[in-house]
């Protein structure tokens, strides 16, 4: 691979990290909208560190061949820019959240409404299963977020779920990563840790990443495609009952109306281009 596929690489990391940080932005849709989603599944789906007990076995042919079927070529540079972009964006969405707090949460309402709706559209058809299956989604996620003993809670152990969870989301289209962090209360959390290098909470946080995008990513895409709707279905009950959250914090705040409502609408208005763009594309 040349030095210009490879900057072209990074720069979709950096598309791709800059989608994960906001919630309600998938990093999964900028990926199919810059046409490396499908290499980047299969390269997820082609890690299996075989080459471990290979080598602790003795056997480094093997464990050569096996370690060589990781694409190398795309996380390297990929990652790359995916980290720089959480790095720079965490100092810009904190200054937005310590000094305009209300605009910014609103302009997060507007996202996950919007990508809620996006999520929607993978439903087949409406069915008493799935308008179930959304009610249970939508009234867990409303008392979730309700439930200050969790909402405080940000021990290793839910960093390290957080981050299995979240990378799960950050590599489906019209389901944001950063969304779950923010679903989990732990999403002022991690940037803080970003801006402050917390070298524990980062590491915990990317080991579960890592466990989570080898393991739990399986078990999702064996529901997508054996449950698909009625997974969408809750997930979509998820998105609007989290809901709950950045409103309670924007209406304690309001002042100006067109103020408050205009990020809202520009945050809703940038998911359904990127939905639109993504579409174009396929």
């Amino acid at each position: 691979m040349n030095t210009k596929e490879t900057f072209e690489i990074f720069l979709k990391g950096i598309l791709m990290g800059t989608a994960d940080i906001i919630p309600g932005v998938s990093g999964g849709t900028i990926a199919l909208i810059t046409g490396i989603y499908e290499r980047l599944i299969f390269g997820i789906r082609n890690i299996d560190f075989k080459f471990i007990p290979y080598l602790l076995k003795g056997n480094l042919k093997e464990a050569k061949e096996d370690f060589r079927r990781i694409d190398f070529q795309l996380f390297v540079p990929l990652l790359s820019g995916i980290g720089i972009a959480f790095l720079l964006l965490s100092k810009i969405i904190k200054f937005f959240l310590e000094n305009l707090a209300t605009e910014t949460y609103a302009f997060f309402f507007g996202l996950i409404l919007a990508s809620a709706i996006v999520v929607y559209k993978h439903i087949d058809k409406l069915t008493f299963t799935n308008i179930l299956f959304f009610f249970i989604g939508l009234l867990f996620a409303y008392s979730f977020v309700g439930f200050e003993s969790v909402r405080i809670n940000h021990s290793l152990v839910m960093i390290f779920f957080s981050g299995m969870v979240a990378i799960c989301a950050m590599i489906l289209p019209g389901i944001s990563g950063a969304f779950i962090l923010f679903f989990l209360n732990q999403y002022e959390f991690m940037l803080n840790a970003l801006n402050n290098f917390h070298i524990p909470i980062i590491i915990t946080f990317i080991i579960g990443a890592f466990i989570g995008i080898i393991t739990f990513s399986r078990i999702l895409g064996y529901l997508l495609r054996k449950y698909k709707s009625k997974t969408m279905s809750f997930l979509v009950g998820i998105m609007i009952g989290a809901l709950r959250s950045p409103y309670n914090i924007v209406i304690k705040e309001v002042g100006n109306i067109f103020l408050t409502l205009l990020p809202a609408l520009v945050g809703f208005l940038i998911v359904f281009i990127l939905e639109k763009t993504k579409n174009k594309e396929n």
